[in-house]
Protein backbone atom coordinates (compact mmCIF):
# COMPACT_ATOMS: atom_id res chain seq x y z
CA UNK A 1 0.00 0.00 0.00
CA UNK A 2 1.39 3.38 -0.97
CA UNK A 3 1.17 6.16 1.59
CA UNK A 4 0.71 8.77 -1.11
CA UNK A 5 -2.48 8.87 -3.14
CA UNK A 6 -2.09 12.22 -4.95
CA UNK A 7 -5.81 12.88 -4.32
CA UNK A 8 -4.93 15.89 -2.17
CA UNK A 9 -2.71 17.56 -4.74
CA UNK A 10 -5.46 20.04 -5.61
CA UNK A 11 -5.86 21.23 -2.02
CA UNK A 12 -8.83 19.05 -1.16
CA UNK A 13 -9.18 16.03 1.11
CA UNK A 14 -11.87 13.47 1.75
CA UNK A 15 -13.99 13.11 4.86
CA UNK A 16 -15.26 9.79 6.15
CA UNK A 17 -18.34 9.37 3.97
CA UNK A 18 -16.65 10.54 0.78
CA UNK A 19 -17.32 14.28 0.84
CA UNK A 20 -14.42 16.31 -0.58
CA UNK A 21 -13.55 19.55 1.22
CA UNK A 22 -10.79 22.12 1.14
CA UNK A 23 -7.78 21.35 3.30
CA UNK A 24 -8.40 24.82 4.75
CA UNK A 25 -11.90 23.79 5.93
CA UNK A 26 -12.62 24.39 9.62
CA UNK A 27 -13.33 20.68 10.13
CA UNK A 28 -9.87 19.79 8.77
CA UNK A 29 -8.24 22.47 10.92
CA UNK A 30 -10.03 21.07 13.98
CA UNK A 31 -9.01 17.45 13.53
CA UNK A 32 -5.54 18.47 12.37
CA UNK A 33 -5.07 20.36 15.62
CA UNK A 34 -6.31 17.34 17.60
CA UNK A 35 -3.69 15.31 15.71
CA UNK A 36 -1.02 17.88 16.62
CA UNK A 37 -2.10 17.61 20.25
CA UNK A 38 -1.82 13.84 20.05
CA UNK A 39 1.77 14.22 18.84
CA UNK A 40 2.62 16.47 21.80
CA UNK A 41 1.13 13.86 24.15
CA UNK A 42 3.34 11.27 22.44
CA UNK A 43 6.38 13.46 23.08
CA UNK A 44 5.43 13.80 26.74
CA UNK A 45 5.15 10.01 27.00
CA UNK A 46 8.79 9.66 25.89
CA UNK A 47 9.96 11.63 28.93
CA UNK A 48 10.13 10.91 32.62
CA UNK A 49 6.62 9.73 33.43
CA UNK A 50 5.59 7.09 35.93
CA UNK A 51 3.57 4.01 34.99
CA UNK A 52 0.26 5.55 36.03
CA UNK A 53 0.90 8.67 33.93
CA UNK A 54 2.09 6.48 31.05
CA UNK A 55 -1.18 4.53 31.09
CA UNK A 56 -3.35 7.66 31.33
CA UNK A 57 -1.45 9.39 28.53
CA UNK A 58 -1.84 6.31 26.30
CA UNK A 59 -5.57 6.33 27.06
CA UNK A 60 -5.71 10.04 26.20
CA UNK A 61 -4.01 9.40 22.86
CA UNK A 62 -6.62 6.75 22.09
CA UNK A 63 -9.43 9.14 23.02
CA UNK A 64 -7.91 11.85 20.80
CA UNK A 65 -8.09 9.40 17.87
CA UNK A 66 -11.76 8.91 18.70
CA UNK A 67 -12.31 12.67 18.66
CA UNK A 68 -10.40 12.94 15.38
CA UNK A 69 -12.56 10.25 13.79
CA UNK A 70 -15.74 12.13 14.76
CA UNK A 71 -14.36 15.37 13.37
CA UNK A 72 -13.20 13.67 10.16
CA UNK A 73 -16.62 12.17 9.42
CA UNK A 74 -19.22 13.88 7.28
CA UNK A 75 -22.14 14.11 9.72
CA UNK A 76 -24.67 13.51 6.92
CA UNK A 77 -23.00 11.07 4.53
CA UNK A 78 -20.87 8.91 6.81
CA UNK A 79 -22.36 5.53 7.64
CA UNK A 80 -19.26 4.29 9.47
CA UNK A 81 -19.75 3.16 13.07
CA UNK A 82 -17.35 5.36 15.02
CA UNK A 83 -16.00 4.60 18.48
CA UNK A 84 -17.69 6.49 21.29
CA UNK A 85 -16.36 9.17 23.58
CA UNK A 86 -18.24 8.92 26.86
CA UNK A 87 -18.84 10.95 29.99
CA UNK A 88 -16.69 8.34 31.77
CA UNK A 89 -13.71 9.55 29.71
CA UNK A 90 -14.22 13.08 31.03
CA UNK A 91 -14.66 11.74 34.56
CA UNK A 92 -11.38 9.82 34.30
CA UNK A 93 -9.54 13.08 33.63
CA UNK A 94 -11.26 14.68 36.62
CA UNK A 95 -10.33 11.74 38.87
CA UNK A 96 -6.70 11.92 37.73
CA UNK A 97 -6.57 15.66 38.46
CA UNK A 98 -8.06 15.03 41.91
CA UNK A 99 -5.39 12.36 42.51
CA UNK A 100 -2.53 14.66 41.44
CA UNK A 101 -3.92 17.56 43.46
CA UNK A 102 -3.53 15.52 46.66
CA UNK A 103 0.23 16.12 46.37
CA UNK A 104 0.30 19.57 44.78
CA UNK A 105 0.57 22.76 46.80
CA UNK A 106 -2.40 25.09 46.65
CA UNK A 107 -2.28 27.32 43.61
CA UNK A 108 -1.94 30.91 44.82
CA UNK A 109 -0.56 32.59 41.69
CA UNK A 110 -0.60 32.21 37.94
CA UNK A 111 2.07 29.83 36.71
CA UNK A 112 4.29 30.64 33.75
CA UNK A 113 4.90 27.73 31.38
CA UNK A 114 8.16 25.98 32.19
CA UNK A 115 9.80 24.82 35.39
CA UNK A 116 11.53 21.95 33.61
CA UNK A 117 11.48 20.46 30.13
CA UNK A 118 8.76 17.91 30.85
CA UNK A 119 6.50 20.57 32.38
CA UNK A 120 7.16 22.87 29.41
CA UNK A 121 6.05 20.10 27.03
CA UNK A 122 2.90 19.70 29.13
CA UNK A 123 2.18 23.41 28.85
CA UNK A 124 2.72 23.32 25.08
CA UNK A 125 0.27 20.43 24.84
CA UNK A 126 -2.18 22.41 27.01
CA UNK A 127 -2.08 25.40 24.65
CA UNK A 128 -2.58 23.20 21.58
CA UNK A 129 -5.49 21.56 23.42
CA UNK A 130 -7.07 24.96 24.04
CA UNK A 131 -6.69 25.80 20.33
CA UNK A 132 -8.30 22.48 19.38
CA UNK A 133 -11.14 23.24 21.78
CA UNK A 134 -11.70 26.68 20.24
CA UNK A 135 -11.79 25.18 16.75
CA UNK A 136 -14.26 22.46 17.76
CA UNK A 137 -16.47 25.06 19.47
CA UNK A 138 -16.40 27.10 16.26
CA UNK A 139 -17.23 24.00 14.20
CA UNK A 140 -20.08 23.21 16.61
CA UNK A 141 -21.66 26.55 15.64
CA UNK A 142 -21.85 25.34 12.01
CA UNK A 143 -22.30 21.56 12.27
CA UNK A 144 -23.56 18.86 14.59
CA UNK A 145 -20.79 18.07 17.08
CA UNK A 146 -21.40 16.02 20.22
CA UNK A 147 -20.91 18.18 23.31
CA UNK A 148 -18.82 15.47 25.00
CA UNK A 149 -16.03 16.21 22.49
CA UNK A 150 -15.89 19.83 23.67
CA UNK A 151 -16.17 18.80 27.33
CA UNK A 152 -13.32 16.32 26.94
CA UNK A 153 -11.00 18.87 25.33
CA UNK A 154 -11.87 21.43 28.00
CA UNK A 155 -11.09 18.98 30.78
CA UNK A 156 -7.99 17.70 29.01
CA UNK A 157 -6.43 21.16 29.00
CA UNK A 158 -7.02 21.34 32.77
CA UNK A 159 -5.47 17.88 33.14
CA UNK A 160 -2.39 18.93 31.16
CA UNK A 161 -1.97 22.02 33.35
CA UNK A 162 -2.19 19.87 36.48
CA UNK A 163 0.19 17.29 34.99
CA UNK A 164 2.73 20.02 34.22
CA UNK A 165 2.58 21.15 37.84
CA UNK A 166 3.04 17.53 38.96
CA UNK A 167 6.08 17.16 36.71
CA UNK A 168 7.71 20.09 38.53
CA UNK A 169 6.83 18.69 41.93
CA UNK A 170 8.07 15.18 41.14
CA UNK A 171 11.38 16.54 39.81
CA UNK A 172 11.83 18.85 42.79
CA UNK A 173 11.74 21.89 40.52
CA UNK A 174 10.07 25.18 41.34
CA UNK A 175 7.07 26.29 39.36
CA UNK A 176 7.60 29.68 37.82
CA UNK A 177 5.03 31.96 39.37
CA UNK A 178 3.93 35.06 37.50
CA UNK A 179 4.59 38.09 39.67
CA UNK A 180 3.32 41.14 37.83
CA UNK A 181 5.01 44.50 38.27
CA UNK A 182 3.02 46.97 40.15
Amino acid sequence: MKIYTKTGDTGETGLIGGTRVSKADLRIDAYGTVDELNSWIGLIRTGEVDQRQQAILAHIQDRLFVIGSHLAADPIKSRMQLPDLMDADVQLLEAEMDHMNLDLPELRAFVLPGGNQQAAYGHLARTVCRRAERLVVDLHQHAAIEMVLIEYLNRLSDYLFTLSRKFCLDAGDEEIKWLPRG
